[in-house]
C-alpha cells in the first residue's frame, strides 16, 4: 500500500481508520459459504460455523492491522494470498462442523478445498520475498492460518481415529500458552527446512486420512507418524530456545517490542 492515508477514513479525530481487508475477506467468505450451500446443501450447522468463522476473522483481522497504527502496514500481495487460504479454512470448518452431524455430508469438496489451501502454503511466502513484502505481520498472519487448518484438520480426523490426533491441532497453541509463563520460548528461532517440513507432512497427512482414502490401521500408522514428528521438532525447537534462553527481563522486552513492530 503505497499511500499512507486510510482507505476508509474515520470522522473521528485520532481515530484508527478502518481497513478494507478484513471486510473484503469476510465478503469472500460469504460467497465461498453460499456456493458450499448451493453445491453440498450445507446444513444450519455448517452454515453456523462458517458464519462464526468468518465474525472471528473480520475481528481478528481488524485488531490485528489496527495495532499499526498509526503506521499502516502495507497488505500486499503475500497478505492478499494468506486471506485466500483463510477463506478456504473457514469453508473446511464448516464442511468438518457439517460431517459430524451428518456423516453422509460430501466429503469431496472439503477433500478440494483443503488441498488448495495447502498447495496455497507454499506461495504466501515465495510471493512476499519475490516482491520484498515480508513483514513480521505476514508472517504472523501465515503461521495463524496454517495452525488453524490443522487444528480442523485433526478434529475431523478425530472423528475416525479418536481423540489422540486433536495432539496434532493444539500442540502449537500449548506452545504459545506454555510461552505466556515461559517468557524464553518467545525467542526467535533459526530457519529450518525440517521445521517447514514436519509442518507440511502435518496437512497432508491429515488430508489424506481424513478422506478414507487409506485402510485404518494404515490411516492409524500415518497419523501417528506426523505426531511422532511434530513431537520431535517441537522438542528440538524447545531445546535449542533453552540452550540460548535470555534473562526473563530480557525476552519480555524482546516480546514488548515485537508486538509494537
Amino acid at each position: 500500500m503505497s499511500d499512507a492515508r486510510p482507505a476508509f477514513p474515520d470522522a473521528r479525530p485520532g481515530a484508527r481508520p478502518l481497513r478494507p481487508e478484513p471486510a473484503l475477506g469476510a465478503a469472500a467468505q460469504l460467497v465461498l459459504l453460499l456456493v458450499l450451500g448451493a453445491v453440498t446443501g450445507l446444513g444450519p450447522v455448517g452454515w453456523l460455523t462458517g458464519l462464526v468463522f468468518t465474525a472471528a476473522t473480520w475481528a481478528v483481522l481488524t485488531r490485528a492491522l489496527g495495532r499499526s497504527w498509526p503506521a499502516p502496514v502495507p497488505f500486499g500481495p503475500a497478505n492478499a494470498v494468506t486471506l485466500a487460504r483463510t477463506t478456504l479454512a473457514g469453508g473446511v470448518t464448516a464442511l468438518v462442523a457439517e460431517v459430524f452431524v451428518d456423516r453422509s455430508a460430501p466429503v469431496a469438496a472439503l477433500a478440494g478445498l483443503t488441498a488448495v489451501a495447502l498447495a496455497l502454503d507454499a506461495v504466501d511466502g515465495r510471493v512476499a520475498r519475490r516482491t520484498g513484502t515480508a513483514t513480521p505481520f505476514g508472517a504472523r498472519f501465515d503461521m495463524e492460518a496454517d495452525a488453524f487448518l490443522i487444528l480442523v484438520l485433526s478434529v475431523h480426523v478425530s472423528s475416525s481415529l479418536g481423540v489422540w490426533v486433536v495432539a496434532i491441532g493444539v500442540m502449537r497453541y500449548v506452545f504459545v500458552a506454555a510461552a505466556r509463563f515461559l517468557p524464553w520460548l518467545n525467542g526467535p528461532l533459526p530457519p529450518s527446512m525440517a521445521r517447514k517440513t514436519v509442518a507440511a507432512v502435518q496437512g497432508v497427512v491429515l488430508l489424506v486420512a481424513g478422506v478414507g482414502v487409506l485402510p485404518p490401521v494404515a490411516a492409524y500408522a500415518a497419523v501417528a507418524s506426523a505426531l511422532a514428528l511434530l513431537v520431535w521438532s517441537f522438542g528440538r525447537d524447545i531445546r535449542w530456545l533453552w540452550r540460548v534462553r535470555v534473562p526473563r527481563a530480557g525476552a519480555v522486552a524482546a516480546q514488548a517490542e515485537r508486538v509494537r513492530a
